[in-house]
């Protein structure tokens, strides 16, 4: 049986080896946030000669690849990202995720969503059926917590505002129990109307391209059919 943190090891090594022989010397990557992203960053960075730089999805991220002499670049400074490499919390068969457990989740949307590919990496417990065991983190302006945790209520879930986490954006975090997602696209779109809310942790409408899925039988890769 493979610990975690070797399956973690071993999907980033994955995402290198389909990502380096599409990259060129002034690519940019787009990078994410949390244990597996770390993962990515720390193999990445022996390669840090065959790219030009990195958008990172939250602070600690950018800090980890400077510390790691990576250049990182800041989205309002760049025009194109080859790829955009992140784990997930859940991921369905579809390649639709939820992710927000460390708290980056508009920034991962912002910067998945300026990117040409989205590469996810995960272990195979992230792999469900249905969305929802995990609970969904919503990001909310601090002024509103309380409305958007009401509107949740009618929405069906049990809204849970995350003790003592305030976002690189300066925003509150509600995570959303109890859920059972069998309509993604319509939860994300009707979760980003509620005044206040910064966005959801569904990645939807726009999902990964693809996903490469470690467990103990070896890496499983998947692609989004749409």
């Amino acid at each position: 049986m493979l610990t975690p943190e070797i399956l973690k090891q071993q999907v980033a090594t994955a995402a290198l080896e389909y990502l380096l022989p599409r990259l060129s010397a002034d690519n940019i990557i787009g990078i994410g946030t949390g244990s597996t992203a770390n993962c990515f960053i720390d193999q990445l960075a022996q390669y840090k000669d065959r790219f030009a730089a990195t958008v990172a999805s939250s602070d600690a991220s950018a800090a980890r690849l400077s510390t790691l002499g990576i250049k990182v670049l800041e989205l309002n400074e760049v025009s194109h990202l080859v790829a955009y490499v992140d784990g997930a919390d859940e991921t369905n068969p579809r390649l639709e995720l939820i992710k927000g457990g460390g708290a980056a989740l508009t920034r991962e949307k912002i910067v998945a969503a300026a990117a040409d590919e989205f590469i996810c990496i995960a272990d195979a417990s992230k792999w469900v059926p249905v969305l929802g065991r995990f609970p969904l983190p919503v990001e909310v302006i601090p002024m509103a917590s309380n409305y958007v945790a009401r509107q949740i209520n009618k929405l069906g879930g049990t809204p849970k505002l995350r003790a003592g986490v305030v976002t690189d954006n300066g925003n509150h975090i509600i995570d959303v129990y109890d859920l059972h997602i069998h309509e993604p696209k319509t939860l994300e779109t009707q979760l980003n109307q509620i005044a206040g809310v910064v966005t959801n942790g569904l990645f939807a409408l726009q999902g990964a391209d693809v996903l490469f899925l470690a467990g103990n039988d070896g890496i499983k890769t998947f692609r989004a059919s749409r």
